[in-house]
């Protein structure tokens, strides 16, 4: 089983981040974080790295549901989505499977809020 849905798209860096954020609003998640992981690699390490953004993706329905059903699920949200510049113009976008993620769990209740979930974010990264 993958951990993740992607795809490639032909959009600056920059657009790719604005278009992946509205369409995430539009299933329903807010941006909680933003990590630049181009900068940190360059500001802790020294080292260049591509664009690379990861965003903490969260839907609060779901991760309420989530936390009902299992307290300590909380060590593995948001949900990340990132995106990557392959080439300038072309971007890829890559979502976390929370079904894959959270299948280590055994919970029944957990596991069908995880499917919901996957749903969403698979319809997300299929429109893009």
């Amino acid at each position: 089983m993958g951990y993740y849905f992607s795809k490639n798209l032909d959009m600056p860096f920059a657009a790719a981040i604005e278009h992946v954020t509205k369409k995430l609003a539009g299933k329903g998640f807010g941006i909680l974080t933003r990590i630049d992981v181009q900068h940190t690699m360059k500001v802790k390490l020294g080292v260049d790295f591509k664009p690379y953004m990861i965003l903490g993706a969260c839907n609060p329905h779901f991760a309420w549901r989530a936390l009902q059903a299992e307290d300590k699920i909380g060590a593995m949200l948001p949900c990340n989505v990132i995106v990557t510049e392959i080439s300038p113009g072309k971007v890829e976008i890559a979502a976390v499977d929370p079904a894959a993620s959270m299948g280590a769990i055994e919970n029944p209740s957990l596991a069908a809020t995880a499917k919901d979930v996957r749903l969403l974010l698979q319809e997300l990264i299929s429109e893009l």
